[in-house]
């Protein structure tokens, strides 16, 4: 199969070191230093971001703060402020809406975009387009604020195009380079081939990115077992193959304790509170949930997990909770809890209100509305239980590096 020939209308944009930059374009006063923001300012905690600084010290995302610090003892480390994200997500999602409606966020610092049949196009090239963003995100959003763009036929080759060359890249893949482009990048360099499906592809022949390209269908498919090699070669050829979305089979939310705690009455405040976080998230998407599961892991290594369905949909965290709460005493505590999950599965878009016996629906579901309304107004937890609010120094506000549907939530929690 040729390369796709149809002109790239497909641009995706990629906010350079995004949580660490934001930080910067904060405060002045870091803007320079090797700057990163971690899930905890400790020196176990995990870096979750990297400002291009400290990249360029080696320091990486996923490193322990201890690491970084050996690197670079005067590193500065921050604890997450998702607001500070999340009104940079929205600004830029703004921006983007003035070009074209078909757009989405693929993460809180990623957005994918289809300017096919949009009258800008009329006007401009698409690299035109590119670096009039980047000057309006600039101007408009924060002059410390770089993002990589990569333009391509398909959204696949757009995200491998805005990592090519970061910072502040702008990179085209069309069927006048792609050749070149390949040759010049190694298997591990294509988003979503790391060493195993690397190994998969050497096995049958296929060392570079050109072999890759130029390997028959066939081969493609005996190295992965699968259509996903088929994919994998409409991907290369610049056809579009990942436009799909999938529906959402289930919401949870899990925290990792630091302290040791293995009591029920102490978990439950904790439990209570990932469960109204969840179900707020439920809520914001219109589902109800019929199921609900609980997961343990223990600090000695050992884990415990356990599901139960429910006689009928719900929506209200207090629900849940009783079900889950049962759930957490049937657990065997021989181990102070390292980590706490709790999921709720077999939702459903309808809005269960007929008459119960015992409860007046109706009511019960305006109760839950208006306390979602005052906590997206005011923030998260602004009212909840009183039962969950001993575990508000442990369940902290955080951002999910989900797919599309955590974030048309996000602004909710």
């Amino acid at each position: 199969m040729e390369f796709n020939l149809s002109p790239s209308y497909v641009m995706h944009i990629d906010i350079n070191s995004c949580f660490a930059t934001i930080e910067q374009q904060a405060n002045p006063f870091l803007r320079g230093k090797p700057v990163v923001v971690a899930a905890f300012a400790t020196d176990r905690g995990c870096i979750l971001a990297s400002s291009i600084e400290s990249k360029r010290l080696g320091i990486k995302t996923g490193m322990r703060v201890f690491e970084g610090k050996k690197i670079y003892p005067k590193l500065v480390v921050l604890p997450p402020d998702p607001w500070k994200y999340r009104n940079v997500h929205l600004k830029l999602r703004r921006l983007i809406s003035e070009y074209t409606d078909d757009f989405v966020p693929k993460s809180i610092d990623e957005f994918s975009l289809n300017l096919k049949d949009y009258s800008i196009l009329k006007q401009c090239l698409l690299e035109s387009v590119a670096k009039e963003i980047k000057r309006r995100i600039k101007k408009e959003i924060g002059e410390w604020i770089t993002v990589s763009i990569g333009i391509a036929p398909n959204r696949y080759l757009a995200k491998v195009a805005a990592g090519l060359q970061k910072p502040d890249g702008l990179v085209e893949i069309n069927k006048g380079n792609f050749l070149n482009v390949y040759s010049k990048m190694k298997l591990i360099d294509l988003t979503g081939i790391k060493n195993r499906n690397a190994a998969r592809l050497n096995s049958v022949g296929i060392y570079s990115v050109l072999d890759f390209y130029n390997a028959p269908i066939w081969k493609v498919k005996a190295a992965f077992h699968s259509i996903t090699g088929l994919y994998w070669h409409m991907r290369l050829t610049g056809f579009e193959i990942d436009n799909v979305e999938f529906g959402r089979r289930s919401y949870g939310n899990s925290v990792s304790l630091g302290a040791n705690i293995s009591k029920t009455e102490d978990l439950s405040p904790i439990l209570a509170r990932l469960i109204e976080k969840m179900c707020t998230r439920l809520r914001g998407a219109g589902y109800k949930a019929k199921g609900i599961h609980l997961a343990l892991i223990y600090k000695n290594g050992s884990w415990w997990h356990k599901g139960r369905l429910l006689s009928q949909s719900h929506f209200d965290s207090r629900d849940f909770y009783m079900v889950a709460m049962r759930l957490l005493i049937e657990a065997n505590h021989d181990s102070p809890v390292l980590n706490i999950a709790v999921s709720c599965f077999g939702l459903t878009k309808e809005r269960p209100l007929q008459l119960g016996i015992f409860e007046d629906m109706e009511r019960k579901y305006s109760l839950v509305s208006a306390v979602d309304t005052v906590n997206t107004r005011w923030g998260g937890f602004t009212v909840g239980s009183a039962r969950s609010f001993g575990g508000d120094g442990i369940v902290l506000d955080r951002i999910a590096f989900g797919g599309v549907k955590e974030l048309e939530e996000f602004t909710r929690v």
